[in-house]
């Protein structure tokens, strides 16, 4: 299983609205509206680091009001 982060900038007025939509997906384990350079930290648990990618890449920089991504895979259990 691997464990990774993905913070997310979204449109002013955005964020909790993108939260709420990712949060329905089936990887994301968690998702958390924060203060910083980034609106999002979204917890994401999938089977492979190329199931992360499409879950980073497709589902949620496809979500309406995002605009733009990082992501962080964990290194450690």
């Amino acid at each position: 299983m691997v464990h990774a982060y993905v913070m997310v900038r979204t449109e002013a007025g955005t964020p909790q609205k993108v939260r709420d939509a990712v949060a329905d997906l089936d990887a994301v384990s968690a998702a958390h509206v924060v203060a910083g350079d980034y609106d999002l930290i979204v917890e994401v648990d999938a089977p492979e680091v190329t199931d992360v990618l499409d879950v980073a890449t497709d589902q949620i920089q496809g979500q309406a009001g995002v605009l733009e991504t990082k992501t962080y895979v964990g290194m450690s259990e």
